[in-house]
């Protein structure tokens, strides 16, 4: 099929027009209309992306499927997919479908709400798919505006205060790195992305106010993007935004934040970090490492006092992005493998917590875990699936949570042990504080009087959660499709990165002799 990348990209925006324009009124029967279109163009929008799956091949490391045109103002328009992007692009369009038809029972806005998601989707899509400097910082920077109005408009009692918060956060993180992308298309004369994948930049150490800037020109643009793509994953300490948008934001935008937009950092870092600025990425590593470190273990901690659901599960997000970028700049096959599938797996399972919290939160209108407690009484069927992504959360075996945790605490290992040590000591809270979660929202005798008219998850709600049971178990007993993939791009990432820093390494040495 020709064109199914930008066909994928923009259909879901197609929609958000034909809605715009051609849905009038705001009754019962435009609602209904509004979310069947809505659910028919995101889930028309996962079928045409198997296409992209069908024709990739994994062992062809380049980019595939490239379109390239003009673009406005003689900008250039270049699309295409490599192992790296392809299963975010299928993670994006897999969860969209069901995080709209988790929105069944919005009834305030309903054009306007279901308008902000396709837009949202065509904009995640582009971020992913993207191979221009130009196009991918438009399509990163106004994805902050859907989110934003969806917080703002459908979120809760501090939706105006949480939506500016994640607004001005990820801006500002972004200002630095549209000021370093000046700087590479000045050194290198293009924008895009292939060309400069290929294209060294300085590394030659200088001194700026009498501070020594080991790295060079590369150091100094790896700061620049790892300030936007740090607030984005979040990383701790720029991660405060994160907690109240998922606490504000509606079940289906805590979902969509959770599950897609947080990857926007760790497949930044991979896109660009590490290929384009090889040295800098190599200087700064070990500051990386351990900020990593120390989120997984105090964003635990802090989940372990937490009393609000959705807050606990956002501090769970902090924590297992902690390990994502740990595995990136561990640098090499089993890191990088496992930050991916970390990534992939974290999608299912912390849009499915968030749906899960979602749930009980319709019935009864608040999220704090002293409210509830013996569920399971009432709701066998949500006790159950509640319980599989909890564990699926903590890591446990046969679960895709468990591949990710552990192919990244092999790469940290072969890197440096301490970090190793730290970070494996954050399995266990994870587990003490899922497991307390778990404890006091479904087990226990059934106490309260609200609760003992509560129902149990509806058709609807179960055929929502069926995919991501499948998709969590699957490729937690077998993850060769992921691996597969995404293994022979990882392996020429990994390969082309230290044969940079080698070429690095021995200049410097030259230079020094001479």
């Amino acid at each position: 099929m020709d064109n199914v990348l930008s066909i994928v990209t923009f259909l879901p925006a197609l929609a958000a027009v034909i809605l715009l324009v051609f849905l009038r009124g705001d009754d019962e029967a435009a609602n209904r209309n509004a979310k069947w279109l809505s659910l028919i163009a995101t889930s028309a929008t996962f079928l045409i992306s198997l296409f992209i799956l069908f024709q990739f091949d994994p062992q062809n490391t380049g980019f595939q499927m490239v379109e390239q045109g003009e673009w406005l103002l003689g900008l250039q328009y270049k699309m295409g997919v490599d192992g790296i992007s392809v299963l975010f692009v299928m993670l994006t369009t897999f969860m969209m479908p069901l995080v709209i038809a988790a929105s069944w029972d919005v009834n305030h806005r309903v054009k306007e709400y279901m308008i902000a998601f396709l837009l949202l989707e065509t904009l995640m899509l582009g971020v992913f798919m993207a191979l221009d400097l130009v196009l991918f910082y438009l399509f990163f920077e106004a994805g902050l505006i859907p989110m934003f109005l969806i917080i703002g408009i459908w979120g809760g009692k501090n939706r105006i205060y949480a939506s500016f918060k994640f607004f001005l956060y990820t801006f500002l993180g972004s200002v630095l790195m549209l000021v370093a992308m000046v700087a590479m298309f000045a050194d290198a004369g293009t924008t895009d992305i292939e060309q400069l994948m290929v294209h060294q930049f300085g590394s030659e150490s200088f001194s700026i106010l009498g501070i020594q800037i080991v790295g060079g020109l590369q150091t100094l643009m790896f700061l620049a993007f790892f300030a936007s793509f740090a607030v984005k994953m979040p990383m701790w300490p720029v991660h405060t935004w994160l907690p109240d948008a998922h606490v504000q934001a509606p079940t289906a935008g805590s979902v969509v934040l959770a599950a897609i937009l947080l990857k926007m950092g760790g497949y930044g870092f991979l896109r660009f970090s590490l290929p384009m600025f090889p040295v800098g990425a190599d200087v700064l590593t070990p500051l990386v490492l351990w900020m990593s470190a120390i989120a997984i273990v105090y964003t635990s901690l802090v989940a372990l006092v937490q009393e609000d659901m959705k807050k606990l599960i956002a501090y769970s997000s902090v924590a297992h992005m902690g390990y994502v970028t740990m595995g990136i700049f561990a640098a090499n096959q089993q890191g990088i493998d496992g930050a991916i599938f970390q990534m992939i797996s974290h999608g299912f399972i912390s849009g499915a917590l968030f749906l899960c919290v979602g749930v009980i939160y319709d019935r009864m209108h608040t999220r704090d875990i002293d409210a509830y407690g013996g569920l399971v009484n009432r709701m066998p069927a949500y006790a159950l699936i509640f319980m599989l992504f909890t564990m699926a959360n903590v890591g446990l075996p046969g679960t895709s949570g468990f591949i990710g945790e552990f192919l990244t605490l092999m790469g940290i290992f072969q890197v440096n042990t301490w970090i190793a040590a730290v970070a494996t000591s954050g399995v266990i809270l994870s587990a003490a504080y899922a497991l307390w979660l778990y404890r006091r929202v479904v087990m226990g005798d059934l106490i309260k009087e609200s609760l003992k008219t509560i129902t149990d998850m509806t058709r609807r709600e179960r055929a929502i959660f069926a995919p991501l049971v499948i998709a969590t178990i699957l490729f937690g007993v077998y993850p060769a499709p992921i691996l597969d993939t995404i293994g022979p791009s990882v392996e020429a990432l990994v390969s082309n990165y230290q044969v940079a820093i080698a070429e690095a390494d021995l200049a410097t040495q030259v230079a020094h002799s001479e």
